[in-house]
């Protein structure tokens, strides 16, 4: 198994990362941290290809694209878009029958 470029990779994952908690600190919403960090890690994972950055492992620029966002995600965590985007949403309230409803089924 080869894991050449993990130093690269790990570059822009830091990178990302520091951005992002600078970003945290303006008045930007959060929810869109993590969608910041995935195109900052493919813009830096094109850097890193047109600069050719030894180690870095792509060949092409699609690849070093996709590289560079997952490595921009890595630095949030890819879940926490899922929890950022639902963050608006109004809860779930219960249903009628599950408040009348007594442990043996009958009505309370």
């Amino acid at each position: 198994m080869n894991f050449g470029g993990i130093g690269t990779v790990s570059a822009i994952t830091v990178i990302c990362y520091l951005i992002c908690e600078l970003v945290k600190t303006t008045k930007l919403d959060n929810k869109f941290v993590p969608v910041i960090a995935g195109l900052l890690g493919g813009i830096l994972g094109v850097v890193g290809y047109m600069i050719q950055m030894p180690d870095f492992p792509a060949n092409d620029i699609l690849t070093a694209i996709a590289v560079g966002i997952v490595s921009g995600l890595a630095a949030t965590g890819v879940n926490q878009i899922g929890k950022q985007m639902k963050k608006d949403e109004p809860p779930k309230e219960p249903k009628e029958s599950e408040h009348n409803e007594g442990t043996d089924g009958s009505e309370v």
